[in-house]
Parts: structure tokens; C-alpha cells; sequence
């Protein structure tokens, strides 16, 4: 060990002066002096009690002797008996100090409204014109719910797939966001309602509270809901002829079998379901109480559940094969317990570099709107970036538009497996709540969401979405010899959202970048689906057939192949709506100018004319780019933003649904098969699965958008960005997996002048 400089020595005699001085206190039994607030005595209390109830954190630094409190987007250090605190680096002059009795320290139960309501935390400020996307309040979702029974057109027994804001014209949202003028278009909540296997959706004028639509949807499915799980576990212990078949398997509680509620796709009549029915099927789990019934698949096992007679309609047996019932927690219980790693701490001591204004997110340059949609989830509306104090259209809406868990397996248990889980589900509703320190960074603020419930009952979600800054590595760097180093952090602001599908929990981040980058990142954790089999090892017999349709991840466990796919709907407004894609092709081409070379680097580049056109594989080689051609940067370009579907990934890349093309899940989704598609704005065209795809028969989403293949050329266009993985098991995901990641960029090409990332503001051309 190397001696101790005189400044550390000092430093280790005040800390063991310290601690002295409260071991004596403590012995004698002596408190502070008692503190005074405004001439009278102040009544104390527990510091760290009071703090946590109040939700904040507290952590005592034993060096620098100071108490750090964080909550959300506040942080303050406060000493012992000092009448100063620093609130986000500002300092604050305390009523009455920090005081410690018995080595414990005390505040005035004044402490946390004097801190906490300061003023001297900017993160959340007050939205003095809200903006016509602030998604429904509690009291809007329950006035939607109101003006529907006050109407007469209400019945008891309805349930609600959706109330959500009906959003106003595009042209008068992007002109409030741009200069403030309010929309003329009046408030409005849309809503779509079951009446037991019927679909009816429509509108309420929040203004007027009226009835402003009423449509019947023929022939659709409505989503899956909520207390549908409820129904489908009751029916299933209700059913003698389940019992019989879990008898078969040695299980004579059937309380202890947990149903999964699946969506049973369309086969044209081969599955011998009928299509006016409103039916799920149920693959079933033991719970052998470890904690993780999904590890104790009881296989070759389904029933048929009518959801408007709550019943079993059939079961389907196709013999017994056993359950895997080792203990198999997902959480480690059974497992020694690893030391805890040393703490890793985010500090931003003089608060965030972001404000929060409703639901209006301003960080540097960037501005942008967010909500939570209960079919799509996180949803970010009216992106700009202000360029040297010009403010920009980059993209007018982007989210989640859709996403498929497709299966490969052709058994009874898992040929109909295809989930669309926003489109059949709702991804929004089943938002899982972000928990600080783990599911995102103690820095993180963090805000909840109102969604109305199945009943149109508001609903709150603590923790919906979670924002924070993070280092990304260096921005740029240059060494040039002899010279001073000039380099720079790379800043990123995240939104994240997380949706928890059964058995699957997905993390969607999206990233913004100081150098006008936006990232979408889709994560895949959790437990995956897995099929009982015989096999214990891949040296049994019977391995190679057990085998066929996924990877051996654990004795007697296979993890099915399968895909996630995802489709994000981006209404990019690159500098304004007039965009058209273009294609830049890196060729190789002869040298005609003489010298050594024989051959050259070239581009070659093309617009693409028709939706058609647009609907295609990815070719990473290409570079792909959605232009406004009646903008040019200082060099005479067109600006642009690259969009890029496969921007790196952990797991396999799906180049599209590992499924031939007689099968009839073509005939109801395009999306899957076409990393690129570029359609013409539609306020309608909002899912690539179309609006209601339960058991839908063909394609009323993107497929159907692109039939008439309308010029894509200088107009107002929307992209859709098709990624995705293949995933093939493997022991290390179980038995929980480890986030896999896959990636999509939007990019800058040539929208600017120059880095717009320099520290430097440029003085002139």
C-alpha cells in the first residue's frame, strides 16, 4: 500500500473524529441542542422514516459527512446541522437543520414541502396551453363513460377494448406545435366496445357531451380482455371433461393448473372452429409452487373456451406426456445467493438537462410530445429539432404499430401460436410497471399513465414511463500530434416503456442522440414458452425427434423456435410533409481518367415511386433515405433522414416469417415479410395488422394500404420499419433470458450543415 498523502490522513483523523463524537453521544445519551422554527420550537422526526414514506431515497456519505436525498427529479445534499441544503446544485436556506439524536438524524416535519416544493427543481413545468395530444384525463375517460349511458344506446354487459384521445387533424396539431395557435377541431375520445361477440366503435364530444359516432363493425374480433383471463381459468375448472383429461396426467387438483388465454388465428374451417364464434384456446401450466409454472408445461393438452357462454366448448387430448416437475424458479430461490455488487451511482447534482411541461418533453435541441396508448403503448408525437434557433419538422407521430410471436411447431399445443400481441392484446393496457434501480437508472424520472379499464373505469399505471439521461461513449475525438486533445461525451436522452404479454416482458426504448439520431430499441426478457418432451439429454433416443422444432434447454424442456417481430409506424415530416424515398446504391464502376486504378466507387441514385415499390426486403447495402426534395442544405442536397430496420442486434435477424407461402397466415398479414414499406398519410391507416386483427381471415393492414399503390413522390408519407429476430433457444436463457436486443436507426443525411453535435455555436458561413 502506498502512504497516505497528508490530505487523506487528515481526511481519515476527521472521520475517526467523527465517528468518536457519535459513539460518546450515543453512550451518554446526548441529543442536539433542540431547533427552533419560527421562534417556537420545531417538532422533529425521523429522518429516513419520513423520507421513504414520502418516496424518496436516502443515502448518508460517511467522507464528505452528507445526507444525498433523491426523489425522481430532485436531489438534495444537506449536512448536520447546517441551515444550507443544495436542491439540484441551488442552494436553499434550511428553517431548521439537520439534527442528530442518538446518531440518528431528524428533520422538521416542515423539511420535505420546504425542499420538495422549492422551486428549485426545473424538471416539471407548468403547461400553460395544453396540447391537443395530452391523452384523456381520469375525469375525460369517465365523462366518455357517462355521455354513453346518458345516450341510451348504453346496455349493461358492455366492455371496453378502447377510450382513448381521438386525435385532431395533422395540419392543426403540427401548427400548435410549431406556433402555438390552439386547433379549432373539438375535443373528442374515441372508444370501441364489446356487446358480447359484436364490436361497435365510435366517438363522444367531450365539448358538447354528445354521441358524436356510433358504427357496428361487421365480422370483426375484438381484442382480448382483461377479465377474459379470469373467464377462461373459471371455465376450465368448471369443465368435467378437463378434469378428466388432467386426471390422465396425475393431476387431481385442477386449482393448481394455470390457463393461458391464447388467440386461436385462422385456418380456413381446419381447425373446425367456427369463425362467428368468440373463442380462445388454453395451454395449461402446473403450479408445483416453485414460483415458475411455466417450467411445467402440461403438454398435448387444449381447450376451446367460448368467452360468451364461459365455457369449454372442447378439449382437445393427444396423449399424455409427462410434466417436468423439478423445481425450476426463475428468480434463483433454491440457489446460493451471490455477494451484492458495489454500488454504481448517477449523479446529476445540479438536476436534469430536460424539462417536463404536461406531456411535453424539452432536452437541447430536441421537443417532443409523449403519451401511452392502450393498444400501441409509448407513443411520441410532433419531434422537432431546433437547428440554430430554427425550429424542424422531423417526425409527426412515431410508436409501436405492431408486432407477431409466431411459432414453428405444427403439434396440437402450438400450430395456431402467431400472437399479435398489441393487435389481440394490447400491449398499452398491459404496460408493466418500471422499477428504479433495475428495470432503468436511479436517475430516471419517472411518470404515470391513465388507461381506461375493460368496465371504462380510469386506471392508473405508476412508473408507465421512465425518462433519463445516460453517457453513450465519446460524441467525436481528434489527437492531432503535438496538439491538445479535442473530444467530447456523447449525451442520450431515453424513453422507455415496458409491456409484459404473459409469459414475455418487451422493453422499447427510444434514444435520442445530440447529433439529430433517434434510436428504437425493442428488448425481449422473461420466460420463454417452452414444450414438455421425453427427453432428458441429447444422447437419448429420443432426442433427435423431441428436438425437431426447438433447442433441449433443460431436462425434459424444449424452447420452441420461434420469431418476435416488430413493425414501428413513423410518420416521418422531414422538414415538412413533402417527402419522397430515395435509394442510394455504392456501385463499382470503371476508372475512365487514366492512372493505375482500373475500377472506382460510385453511387447511383433512384426515388421510388409507388407504395408497391417501396414494400421491400432490407438490402443493408442500400442506403435508403425518405428526402424532402423541396429543401436543400447550405451544399444544394435535399435533407434527409436514413432509415434503417437492422442497426445491429444479439439474437438472429429474421429476414421475414419462417413460413411457407401456402399458409394462411399470409392471407391475413403482410407486415412480417417486407422490412420496408412507405404508404401515403392516412389518419386511418394506424396498425400493419389492420384495426381489429383477431382471427381476422385476410389483410386489412398493410397489405390492404398498398392495393391501390398511390404515388409515394413529393407527398406526405408515412414509413414502416419491419425488424425482427429468429429465436432459437439456448440453455443461457433459461430460466429467465437476458434481455436480446434488436435495433432501428433513423439518421440524418445531409438535414444539416455541418456536426451538429460541435459545443461551438458557428459565428458565420
Amino acid at each position: 500500500m502506498s502512504p497516505k498523502t497528508p490530505r487523506t490522513r487528515r481526511s481519515a483523523q476527521r472521520l475517526r473524529n467523527t465517528a468518536l463524537a457519535l459513539a460518546v453521544g450515543a453512550a451518554l445519551g446526548l441529543t442536539a441542542p433542540a431547533a427552533l422554527a419560527h421562534g417556537a420550537p420545531a417538532k422533529m422526526v425521523p429522518m429516513k422514516k419520513t423520507l421513504e414514506d414520502f418516496g424518496a431515497s436516502l443515502r448518508w456519505d460517511a467522507f464528505s459527512q452528507v445526507y444525498t436525498i433523491s426523489r425522481n427529479s430532485t436531489l438534495v445534499r444537506v449536512k448536520p446541522g447546517s441551515r444550507s441544503a443544495l436542491v439540484n446544485g441551488q442552494p436553499l436556506q434550511l428553517d431548521v437543520p439537520v439534527t442528530m439524536r442518538s446518531g440518528q438524524p431528524f428533520v422538521s416535519e416542515q423539511f420535505i414541502n420546504q425542499v420538495f416544493q422549492s422551486g428549485l427543481d426545473k424538471t416539471f413545468v407548468i403547461e400553460r396551453t395544453p396540447s391537443p395530444l395530452n391523452p384523456l384525463t381520469a375525469e375525460e375517460i369517465q365523462a366518455t363513460v357517462d355521455v354513453l349511458k346518458a345516450s341510451g344506446r348504453y346496455r349493461p354487459g358492455y366492455r371496453f377494448t378502447e377510450i382513448s384521445l381521438k386525435t385532431p387533424p395533422k395540419e392543426q396539431v403540427w401548427n400548435f406545435a410549431m406556433t402555438g395557435q390552439p386547433v379549432a377541431a373539438p375535443r373528442q375520445a374515441s372508444f370501441v366496445i364489446l356487446d358480447g361477440k359484436s364490436v361497435v366503435e365510435g366517438t363522444v364530444d367531450l365539448g358538447t357531451r354528445t354521441v358524436a359516432s356510433w358504427k357496428a363493425i361487421e365480422g370483426a374480433h375484438g381484442m382480448v380482455l382483461v377479465d377474459d383471463f379470469a373467464s377462461v381459468q373459471e371455465a376450465i375448472e368448471a369443465s368435467p371433461e378437463f378434469a378428466g383429461a388432467l386426471a390422465k396426467r396425475g393431476i387431481t387438483d385442477v386449482r393448481k393448473v394455470v390457463a393461458t388465454p391464447l388467440t386461436v388465428g385462422y385456418f380456413d374451417g381446419k381447425d373446425e372452429l367456427r369463425q362467428e364464434d368468440r373463442l380462445l384456446k388454453v395451454v395449461s401450466y402446473l403450479d408445483v409452487g416453485d414460483g415458475s409454472y411455466w417450467a411445467h408445461p402440461i403438454e398435448n393438452l387444449v381447450a376451446v373456451v367460448d368467452l360468451v357462454q364461459k365455457k369449454v366448448v372442447r378439449v382437445e387430448d393427444h396423449g399424455v406426456v409427462p410434466i417436468p416437475m423439478k423445481p425450476n424458479s426463475y428468480d434463483g430461490r433454491e440457489l446460493a445467493e451471490r455477494p451484492a455488487p458495489k454500488p454504481l451511482e448517477i449523479s446529476e447534482p445540479e438536476g436534469k438537462n430536460y424539462t417536463i411541461s404536461g406531456n411535453t418533453l424539452r432536452w437541447g435541441h430536441w421537443n417532443f410530445h409523449l403519451r401511452l396508448d392502450s393498444r400501441v403503448g409509448l407513443v411520441l408525437s410532433t419531434v422537432t429539432y431546433n437547428d440554430k434557433g430554427t425550429k424542424r419538422k422531423v417526425m409527426y407521430e412515431g410508436s409501436l404499430g405492431g408486432m407477431i410471436v409466431p411459432y414453428g411447431d405444427p403439434d396440437a399445443g402450438w400450430y395456431f401460436k402467431a400472437y399479435l400481441d398489441s393487435g389481440e392484446y394490447g400491449m398499452g393496457t398491459l404496460t408493466s410497471p418500471i422499477e428504479r434501480g433495475t428495470d432503468a437508472p436511479a436517475n430516471a424520472v419517472m411518470l404515470d399513465a391513465v388507461l381506461a379499464d375493460y368496465a371504462g373505469k380510469p386506471t392508473k399505471i405508476p412508473n408507465a414511463i421512465a425518462v433519463f439521461e445516460r453517457y453513450a461513449g465519446p460524441e467525436y475525438k481528434h489527437q492531432e500530434m503535438g496538439k491538445p486533445n479535442v473530444s467530447t461525451e456523447r449525451r442520450e436522452l431515453v424513453v422507455r416503456w415496458i409491456s409484459t404479454v404473459g409469459n414475455y416482458d418487451y422493453i422499447f426504448d427510444w434514444v435520442f442522440s445530440e447529433n439529430g439520431t433517434i434510436g428504437i430499441n425493442a428488448g425481449a426478457t422473461g420466460i420463454e414458452a417452452v414444450k414438455g418432451v421425453k427427453t432428458r439429454t441429447m444422447q437419448d433416443a429420443t432426442a433427435a425427434e423431441d428436438t425437431r422444432y426447438g433447442t433441449l434447454i433443460d431436462h425434459n424442456i424444449v424452447g420452441t423456435t420461434h420469431q418476435h417481430i416488430y413493425n414501428f409506424r413513423l410518420d416521418l415530416d422531414v422538414d415538412g410533409e413533402a417527402n419522397s424515398l430515395t435509394e442510394i446504391d455504392p456501385v463499382v464502376a470503371p476508372n475512365t481518367r487514366g492512372g493505375p486504378r482500373t475500377s472506382t466507387m460510385q453511387t447511383v441514385e433512384r426515388t421510388v415511386k409507388t407504395e408497391k415499390q417501396a414494400a421491400q426486403k432490407f438490402d443493408p447495402s442500400t442506403i435508403r433515405l425518405l428526402s424532402n426534395p423541396s429543401k436543400l442544405n447550405r451544399m444544394g442536397n435535399p435533407v434527409s433522414y436514413q432509415v434503417i430496420p437492422y442497426a445491429g442486434g444479439t439474437h438472429p435477424i429474421a429476414k421475414g416469417a419462417n413460413f411457407s407461402k401456402d399458409e394462411w397466415i399470409y392471407n391475413r398479414l403482410s407486415f412480417m415479410d417486407r422490412q420496408l414499406w412507405v404508404t401515403r398519410y392516412n389518419a386511418e391507416e394506424q396498425f400493419p395488422e389492420g384495426k381489429y386483427p383477431n382471427r381476422s381471415s385476410k389483410d386489412t393492414g398493410l397489405g390492404q394500404f398498398t392495393q391501390d399503390d398511390q404515388s409515394i413522390v413529393n407527398v406526405d408519407n408515412v414509413v414502416w420499419l419491419t425488424t425482427g429476430t429468429t429465436h432459437v433457444a439456448r440453455a443461457e436463457e433459461w430460466p429467465i433470458m437476458p434481455t436480446e436486443w434488436v435495433h432501428v436507426l433513423l439518421k440524418p443525411w445531409n438535414f444539416f450543415d455541418s456536426t451538429p453535435s460541435l459545443r461551438r455555436v458557428p459565428m458565420g458561413d
